[in-house]
C-alpha cells in the first residue's frame, strides 16, 4: 500500500450517486483537483459543486475523460462503463479504482481514519466490510490507550475535557485520547468512573469531587494542582462531567493556568443540558412547537441576593428551559415560574443520572412537580426541563425500565 500525494493534481470521478459520495470528501481534505462526470448526482455532491469544491460535468463518460488524470475512480452503476473506464486508465498508465468490483480494478481505496497526525489505512482483498471493521477497531484502540503509538510523550501542560453526561462512550475521541496520554488526573465525582478505571498504574489521579451541601476541594487548591503539576513536568487532565464550561468552573481554571504560563488546551464535551433531556426522549428545540431553549443554574434561590436569573422574564418564554443543580431548590423555581405567569399544566420532566442504567424519568407539570421529586426521592444529578416539549412521549428509550 501507498500513499498519494494528489494535492493539485487531476483525480477523475465517474458517477455521482451515493457511492461516489462517500469518496468525494477524502479527495477534496486531500486538496484534489476533483472532477466529477455524471447523468445525475445526490444532493450532497451538487452542493460540493456549487460551493467549488469540484467541477462538475452533468453527461456520459466518454473516452478520453481521464486524459492528464493522475488517479481515477469508475462508481456508476453500469459494470460496461466502469470496465471501459478502467481499460482507458490502463492504457494511459493510471491508478482507476473500481468500486463495483475492487478486484476488476488497478487500484483499491483502503478504509481509512485520521489519529494524531497520522492516516490509518487498511486493506482486506477488496472485502469492505473487514477493512472497515478491523480499521475502525484499531482507531477505538489507539483513542482509549489500548494500543499506544509510541509517540512522544506529550508536553507539560493543562487539558479541561468535558467527560459527557455519565456514560462512558460519551466522551469525545479527544477527549479520550488525552486522558489517555495524562500523567496526573484531577477528577470531578460527575466524570465517568469508568474512564478512570482505565488509566495506567502510574497516572495519579486526585479526586476534586463537590458534593452537593457535603465536603468539596476548594476551587482555588484545584487551581493550585493544576498548575503545580504542569510546572513539575506533568501532562495534567482535568476532567469533568459535561462540558466544561457550562457551569463547570472550566474558564476559571483556564484564567488561573493562563496566568501561571501553563499551556492549555480545552475539550468541550456532551453537556448534559442537551444529552440528558434526548436520551430521556426529549428534544430541547422541535420545529413548530419552541424558538429557543434556556440552560439555568439552580445553585442558588430565585430570591438570593447573588442570583444573576431573570426568573420573571423565564416565566414569560415558550420555550424550553433546563435546570442544572436545582432538586434541591425546586419548589421555589417553580413558585417563581408560576408566579410570573407560567401555566400550572405546563409539562416538567425530571431526568436523574441521565445515560447511566440507574437513569430514572419523572413526568409531571408545573404545578405537581416538587411535589412528585420529593414523593419519588428524586436526588442529585438530576436535569429539570420545562416547556412543551417536555411532554413529548413519542420515542421515550427504555421506559419500562427507567421511569417513576
Amino acid at each position: 500500500m501507498v500513499g498519494l500525494d494528489l494535492a493539485g493534481r487531476r483525480v477523475v470521478v465517474v458517477g455521482g450517486g451515493t457511492v461516489a459520495q462517500r469518496r468525494l470528501g477524502l479527495l477534496i481534505a486531500s486538496g484534489a483537483d476533483v472532477h466529477v462526470i455524471s447523468r445525475a448526482v445526490t444532493p450532497a455532491v451538487e452542493g460540493m459543486a456549487a460551493s467549488g469544491q469540484l467541477t462538475l460535468q452533468l453527461r456520459d463518460y466518454a473516452d478520453g475523460d481521464l486524459e492528464g488524470a493522475w488517479y481515477a475512480i469508475a462508481c456508476t452503476d453500469e459494470p460496461e462503463t466502469n470496465a471501459a473506464i478502467v481499460a482507458e486508465a490502463t492504457g494511459r498508465r493510471v491508478f482507476c479504482v473500481r468500486a463495483d468490483n475492487a478486484r476488476l480494478g488497478t487500484a483499491v481505496t483502503p478504509a481509512t481514519a485520521r489519529y494524531d497526525g497520522m492516516t490509518l489505512g487498511v486493506l482486506a482483498g477488496g472485502q469492505h466490510r473487514r477493512s472497515a471493521a478491523v480499521r475502525t477497531a484499531l482507531l477505538e484502540a489507539l483513542q482509549s490507550g489500548v494500543v499506544s503509538d509510541e509517540a512522544a510523550p506529550p508536553a507539560p501542560g493543562v487539558a479541561l475535557i468535558g467527560g459527557g453526561p455519565g456514560d462512558p462512550d460519551l466522551i469525545t475521541v479527544r477527549g479520550r485520547r488525552l486522558l489517555a496520554q495524562a500523567n496526573l488526573v484531577v477528577a470531578d465525582r460527575l466524570a465517568p468512573p469508568e474512564l478512570l478505571a482505565e488509566l495506567g498504574p502510574d497516572v495519579e489521579v486526585v479526586d476534586a469531587a463537590k458534593i452537593p451541601y457535603g465536603r468539596a476541594m476548594a476551587q482555588e487548591a484545584i487551581n493550585t494542582t493544576l498548575v503545580a503539576g504542569a510546572k513539575s513536568g506533568k501532562f495534567v487532565v482535568r476532567l469533568k462531567g459535561g462540558d466544561p464550561y457550562v457551569f463547570g468552573r472550566g474558564y476559571e481554571e483556564l484564567e488561573a493556568c493562563v496566568a501561571a504560563g501553563v499551556p492549555v488546551t480545552v475539550v468541550p464535551g456532551v453537556t448534559s443540558a442537551i444529552s440528558v433531556p434526548a436520551l430521556a426522549g426529549i428534544p430541547v428545540t422541535h420545529r413548530g412547537v419552541t424558538h429557543e431553549f434556556v440552560v439555568v443554574s439552580g445553585h442558588i434561590a430565585p430570591d438570593h441576593p447573588d442570583s444573576l436569573v431573570d426568573w420573571p422574564a423565564l416565566a414569560r418564554l415558550r420555550g424550553t428551559l433546563v435546570l442544572l443543580m436545582a432538586v434541591e431548590r425546586i419548589e421555589q423555581f417553580a413558585d417563581a415560574l408560576l408566579a410570573g405567569g407560567r401555566p400550572a399544566d405546563t409539562p416538567v420532566t425530571v431526568v436523574q443520572e441521565g445515560s447511566l442504567r440507574t437513569q430514572r424519568v419523572l413526568r409531571a407539570d408545573l404545578a405537581s412537580a416538587a411535589e412528585r421529586v420529593r414523593a419519588e426521592g428524586i436526588r442529585p444529578p438530576a436535569i429539570i426541563v420545562i416547556g412543551p416539549t417536555a411532554g413529548f412521549t413519542a420515542a421515550v428509550p427504555d421506559e419500562a425500565a427507567a421511569s417513576s
